[in-house]
């Protein structure tokens, strides 16, 4: 059975920007925004399927651009933020789920995969948060939400990397959120547990330690990328004065 949606309605002309958006949890993310009446940018690096999620949402009456960017890039962000704002406006939200992962035990060595983790998780997290902030607080408004995991509840084999990347972003928001809600700035952690999507497939499927294999044959119905992309639209939604600081989603049958 599929995820039910509830859609909420937000401020009518929010722009909201979309990392890692071209499958999955960031696809949802960018067809709820739409949905709901905010106007999207969503940037990945395979843009050919950006532009189908644009047609989709174009169909269905929404507003939404289609833009290249690796957010390793810091110049390459910037720019995706500039082309935003000249096309739909400032950015209201920022919606930071580009991410990189990988099952593999440290012992194992697979020192790129720890490069390309900390790349994309910390430092890509860094340049779109970089592009957006001054801006967010000389208007007294915005929102920033940081996709986390459930890795930073609990640990997981093979995810030591990862796992370490998601601290990261949880220690940085947290302080990042004493800093700027005086600013009008709201910053939220949404921490998923196992979701279905075409990034945990491919994964799963590379397993190489023995021990990885069993902890992960997911014996429990996962998520829906849309239950995510709900919980994100959940806190945006919320009156100027409330901040959802934190949300952890589990499969039922898989508690933390």
């Amino acid at each position: 059975m599929g995820a039910s949606v509830v859609l909420l309605e937000l401020a009518e002309g929010w722009v909201a920007v979309v990392t890692g958006a071209s499958c999955g949890i960031g696809a949802a993310i960018s067809r709820q925004l739409a949905a709901a009446g905010a106007k999207v940018a969503m940037a990945a690096r395979r843009e050919n399927l950006l532009k189908e999620i644009q047609d989709e949402i174009s169909k269905e009456g929404g507003v939404a651009l289609a833009v290249r960017c690796d957010v390793k890039n810091r110049a390459g962000v910037k720019e995706l933020i500039q082309y935003t704002e000249r096309t739909l406006g400032p950015v209201d939200i920022l919606v930071n789920n580009a991410g990189y992962w990988a099952f593999r035990c440290m012992k194992n060595l697979h020192e790129e995969e720890w490069d390309e983790q900390v790349d994309v998780n910390v430092k890509g997290l860094l340049n779109c948060i970089g592009a957006v902030i001054s801006g967010m607080c000389e208007r007294k408004s915005g929102h920033i939400v940081n996709m986390s995991s459930d890795c930073v509840k609990q640990p997981f084999v093979g995810l030591a990397v990862y796992a370490g990347s998601k601290y990261f972003l949880e220690g940085m928001s947290r302080t990042l959120r004493q800093e700027v809600c005086k600013d009008g700035v709201r910053v939220t952690c949404v921490q998923p547990g196992d979701v279905d999507t075409p990034g945990a497939v491919k994964t799963l499927m590379t397993l190489e330690d023995e021990q990885c294999k069993a902890l992960y044959s997911y014996p429990h119905p996962a998520l829906e990328p849309e239950v995510i992309a709900q919980a994100v639209l959940y806190a945006v939604a919320q009156p100027d004065h409330v901040a959802v600081n934190e949300i952890l989603v589990e499969p039922r049958e898989c508690p933390l």
